[in-house]
């Protein structure tokens, strides 16, 4: 592993020990130029790095500017990147309350540590919104997936969700076909370039009134598929609240098909933001 000046490393939303998302977190970053910060990110290899540029000096609750990159572009938003963040900044200054302002919106988050005496945060999303994704394009992604309008789940119809990034959400009605669907990672990034997604495809699969299994596609570089995705967890409860789903706390399990088991918790209240809750633990 490269060790970078001034880069932490954390693996968030971790099910297991071998589990989670890792993200790379710089604390001091607020005289980086752009440049610096994504050869730092492209360095990393993470799926995200979270650059803290900057803190305000009057606010009652302390707020940081926050940047996120991936290994080949800036994004707006990171939900794995933003919990990393969050646990290094409650290690360093202890937990409590805190806003990072995003290009997506301000995010408030709060740390605490839990009945384990670990670390535990929660973020509220930006405002989300929901809407129909066209018909053309989801024929172009059903066909790069291997998917079948017969294999999507008919009570929860596809739809674009934003909560700090747009992701297009499907839901699959088979077993098999969740588990066993395969994608070109080019294509697929042609698409999502073409479109807008910043984030990643969100493919779900319903196991329970209150579980999901996730797959997050998210091919940028050598990273095909999310192991943890906070900023689609989030999309994912938008998602469900405008389609009336009866729960109001949701357990999105992520990660099995990469061998990296992670669980994102996803609070839906009846408007606002929506918040997702994990964890986050050192790597190295």
């Amino acid at each position: 592993m490269t060790e970078l000046p001034g880069v932490l490393r954390y693996s968030a939303f971790a099910a297991t020990s071998e589990g989670g998302n890792p993200a790379g977190v710089v604390l001091d970053a607020g005289g980086m130029s752009d440049e610096q910060m994504q050869r730092i990110a492209a360095e990393v290899g993470y799926s995200e790095t979270a650059f803290l540029v900057g803190r305000a000096a009057d606010a009652s609750v302390p707020r940081h500017r926050v940047r996120y990159w991936s290994p080949a572009a800036e994004v707006p938003f990171c939900g794995h990147a933003t919990v990393a963040a969050a646990v290094a900044l409650a290690e360093r200054d202890g937990p409590g309350e805190v806003v990072f302002d995003t290009d997506a919106g301000a995010v408030a988050l709060r740390s605490a540590i839990d009945d384990d005496g670990r670390l535990a945060v929660s973020f509220t999303s930006v405002e989300p919104r929901v809407r129909d994704l066209d018909v053309p394009v989801l024929e172009r992604l059903l066909a790069l997936l291997g998917i079948a309008r017969a294999d999507l789940d008919e009570r929860l119809p596809v739809k674009e969700a934003f909560a700090g990034n747009w992701h297009p959400i499907i839901v699959i009605r088979d077993r098999e076909v969740f588990d066993q669907f395969r994608f070109f990672p080019a294509d697929v990034a042609a698409l999502m370039r073409e479109q807008g997604w910043a984030g990643t495809v969100t493919v779900l699969h319903e196991v329970g009134a209150a579980d999901f299994d996730a797959r997050n596609l998210f091919p940028v570089g050598r990273i095909t598929e999310d192991p943890a995705t906070g900023s689609a967890a989030a999309a994912v409860g938008a998602y469900l609240r405008e389609q009336g789903h009866p729960e109001r706390t949701v357990r999105i399990h992520q990660g099995e098909h990469v061998r990296r088991p992670s669980l994102l918790t996803v609070t839906i209240p009846d408007s606002g933001g929506i918040v997702v809750s994990g964890g986050a633990t050192r790597i190295g």
